[in-house]
C-alpha cells in the first residue's frame, strides 16, 4: 500500500513537472514581462519564420541561419507552422496572428506599438521602406499611405515632418522591432 502511495506521488509530480514546463507567451498588457534573453530568442525566432516565408525553406535551414535552434522556433512561433504529417517538413504559414512589439515613427519620435500579425507587421515594413525612398528623394513614394493607420496610429505622410525628423536623426527604421531595452531605441 505504501509502495503503491510512492508510485502515484511519482506520476503525479511528473505529471506536475510537465505543466510547469509549458512555455507562457507574453501578456500583451505587458510587454516587458520577458527576460533580455527571451526577447533575443523570441525576436530571433521571428525572424527565422519569416525567413521561412521568403525564401521557402525548412524550419532547420531557417534555424541555422537566423542563429536560433528549431525548439526555441516551435516555442515562440508554433501557431504559424505547419505540417501535415508526423515526420514531413514544416513549413511555414502564409501569414499568421502573432504579437510584435514594433517601433513607428511618430511626429514626437519612434513609438513602440502592439502589431497583431504578419500583415501589418508587412505594411509598417513597407511604409518604413517608402520613407527612405522618399529621403532619397522619390516624392511619390508615399502616396498609397496617406490616411492609413496601423494598430491606431497614423502613418506620418506630411513631407516637411517627415524632412525635419530626418534632419534631427529621430528615425530609426532601420530597426523595426523594439530594441531589447524594452523601449524606443
Amino acid at each position: 500500500m505504501a509502495h503503491e502511495r510512492k508510485r502515484q506521488n511519482k506520476v503525479s509530480s511528473s505529471a506536475q513537472k510537465s505543466k510547469s514546463t509549458n512555455i507562457v507567451l507574453p501578456h500583451p498588457g505587458r510587454p516587458n514581462n520577458l527576460s533580455t534573453r527571451s526577447f533575443s530568442a523570441s525576436d530571433r525566432a521571428l525572424h527565422a519564420l519569416a525567413y521561412m516565408r521568403r525564401y521557402g525553406v525548412s524550419l532547420s535551414h531557417a534555424a541555422r541561419d537566423n542563429g536560433v535552434s528549431p525548439r526555441t522556433i516551435k516555442r515562440y512561433v508554433r501557431a504559424a507552422l505547419l505540417q501535415d504529417r508526423p515526420g514531413e517538413r514544416i513549413r511555414a504559414t502564409k501569414s499568421d496572428r502573432l504579437l510584435r512589439y514594433l517601433q513607428i515613427p511618430t511626429p514626437d519620435g519612434p513609438k513602440e506599438i502592439k502589431v497583431k500579425g504578419s500583415k501589418d507587421a508587412t505594411e509598417l515594413a513597407r511604409y518604413l521602406s517608402a520613407i527612405k525612398d522618399f529621403l532619397r528623394g522619390d516624392r511619390t513614394a508615399l502616396a498609397e499611405f496617406r490616411g492609413k493607420k496601423i494598430s491606431g496610429v497614423e502613418l506620418i505622410t506630411d513631407e516637411q515632418i517627415l524632412i525635419a525628423l530626418a534632419e534631427k536623426e529621430e528615425f530609426h527604421i532601420d530597426s523595426l522591432y523594439r530594441s531589447l531595452s524594452g523601449g524606443a531605441a
